[in-house]
């Protein structure tokens, strides 16, 4: 059995007198990647919030064996907990380099720092292209690419990612998904949030369907690409 990573249990999240979480289970093991999929308002977001401290949650949240419960987001960035944030976060006045930088900012390993500065560069061609460019002059495409390089920088042991397909082309899509595979192929941890179930599916080991606030099924990533009721829920497809 391999280790789990992260383990949430009975997490529930409200805002003011709404529910938005309503007693989510879900485990993470090392080497894999983990899928969350469902429709807008379902939960996705505020469940990744709520295991990166960002968002005050009740239940259980266990990461690499420790409760997460009262740490505060940046001491889970330097346990190895990173995020790629939906809408993508990158800071507008910054210039490409330094939004990479700022993913290691918490690190001391100066040569090493250099070396994975290279490596992004070789990973995203384009940004090296544009790496003295202002980050907020990038194209959606580019500046989600840096924020996937800028998340990488910082060596994560769990990598959390939301949304990263939304409001790209099918070209650049198919690139942020060629990323994913290749940092899962590394054995770095992930649990991705998708809209696009189907490229989700497809590249995940397995996965949870979640609906208002609950989670309604969850198995390996091609049985649920083969259930009826997510094809016709989320690939468009009759059941």
């Amino acid at each position: 059995m391999s280790e789990v990573v992260l383990r949430v249990a009975a997490l529930k999240v409200a805002y003011g007198g709404i529910q938005a979480v309503k007693g989510v289970d879900l485990e993470i093991r090392a080497g894999e990647l983990v899928t969350l999929i469902g429709a807008n308002g379902a939960g996705k977001t505020t469940t990744l919030k709520a295991i990166t401290g960002t968002q005050a949650w009740h239940g259980e949240i266990t990461y690499m064996g420790r409760s997460t419960q009262g740490l505060q987001p940046y001491e889970l960035l330097n346990a190895g907990l990173a995020m790629v944030p939906e809408g993508r976060g990158v800071f507008a006045r910054m210039t490409v380099t330094e939004n990479l930088l700022m993913g290691a900012y918490s690190r001391r390993d100066t040569t090493e720092i250099d070396a994975d500065l290279e490596r992004m560069f070789e990973t995203f061609p384009r940004l090296k292209e544009r790496a003295r460019q202002l980050a907020g002059t990038l194209s959606g495409g580019e500046q989600q690419m840096l924020a996937m390089a800028r998340a990488l920088m910082s060596r994560p042991r769990l990598l959390l990612m939301d949304e990263p397909s939304m409001g790209l082309s099918p070209i650049m899509v198919e690139k942020i998904f060629e990323v994913v595979r290749s940092v899962s192929a590394q054995k770095i941890p992930i649990l991705l949030v998708e809209q696009n179930a189907k490229l989700a599916l497809e590249a995940a080991h397995r996965g949870y369907v979640m609906d208002s606030g609950s989670i309604t099924l969850t198995g390996e990533a091609r049985q649920l690409l083969d259930d009826p009721k997510v094809r016709e829920a989320y690939l468009g497809e009759a059941a």
